[in-house]
């Protein structure tokens, strides 16, 4: 660090927000200009690797372009500070992941706007010619109000055309938990296999748990290859059936069966009832009396 432990360059690193194994999350101020930041730091002892570098580096140029209200901004990548980081957009807000932990209940309140955010945030990633390859709950930060960001391009990919889509291989990467049987593969991706990943992500975030568990990673990616596709109705029968099937025709083993991009979801989902009552509203007893 160029000015003793406390600062990065011209940024005051003023609280620690998340580590994680190869870097950290922390909110700064620019002395330059006054105004607060996310730096995503690499660790000390990461600070040379070259495939750690290669990530920060990548993950610029995917979505240092992006402006979008549902995409994190990137502003920066410093490679001249002791320690190389990310400029980030400070969105000081959990992931859905820990919304998660806390119990469905208060995330189902705005279950809807948070659905529909995120996958606008996913789609703009689309247009722009990159597959996110890393959609889970951890990669979308929720605020309170239902506002989410997609954040974290580290593996994302740039989509192919041509010959290269059908003669060529991409790199197995992801999270076990979510990625799709042609990610798991190898194969040359599209938009469908992020949807997916989002459709294993909505089983999770409307049903309280994970559509596949594994005793072993290898177990768990055979689900996704070949276990039939669970319905959400079976852990939250509060959902409505149209909402269900959705969900399930996202998780299609087959990508042709799927919605053919995150707007022909979008689309769909801005159609149907989420659920069959509204939030927080208790079934009448028939049996009851009247007040009037």
């Amino acid at each position: 660090m160029s000015r003793g432990r406390d600062y990065l360059g011209t940024y005051r690193l003023t609280r620690l927000i998340r580590a994680g194994q190869t870097t950290q999350v922390w909110e700064a101020e620019n002395e330059a200009d006054g105004q607060k930041y996310a730096l995503k730091v690499l660790q000390p002892n990461f600070k040379k690797n070259a495939e750690e570098i290669r990530f920060l580096k990548h993950e610029f140029e995917v979505a240092g372009e992006f402006r979008h209200p549902n995409v994190i901004r990137i502003y920066e990548l410093n490679t001249k500070s002791e320690l190389m980081f990310l400029v980030l957009e400070l969105y000081d807000k959990p992931n859905m992941k820990i919304a998660l932990r806390q119990g469905t209940h208060d995330i189902s309140q705005i279950a809807p706007k948070v659905i529909e955010q995120a996958a606008e945030g996913l789609f703009y990633v689309h247009e722009h010619g990159w597959i996110h390859r890393d959609v889970k709950p951890d990669n979308f930060l929720v605020s309170e109000d239902g506002d989410v960001k997609v954040i974290d391009f580290t593996i994302a990919e740039k989509k192919r055309g041509g010959f290269s889509k059908w003669f060529s291989r991409t790199k197995i990467q992801g999270t076990r938990s979510y990625m799709s049987p042609e990610q798991i593969r190898g194969d040359a991706l599209d938009a469908r296999a992020d949807i997916y990943s989002y459709g294993c992500v909505l089983f999770e975030l409307l049903g309280g748990k994970a559509p596949y568990t594994g005793s072993t990673p290898d177990e768990l990616l055979e689900k996704h290859l070949k276990a039939s596709v669970p319905s959400v109705l079976t852990v939250n029968p509060d959902l409505t059936p149209e909402a269900a099937n959705l969900i399930s025709r996202m998780m299609a083993k087959d990508r042709r069966h799927r919605p053919e991009s995150m707007w022909e979801f979008l689309k769909e989902f801005r159609g149907i009832k989420l659920f069959k009552l509204k939030i927080g509203v208790k079934p009448v007893d028939p049996n009851q009396t009247s007040d009037f």
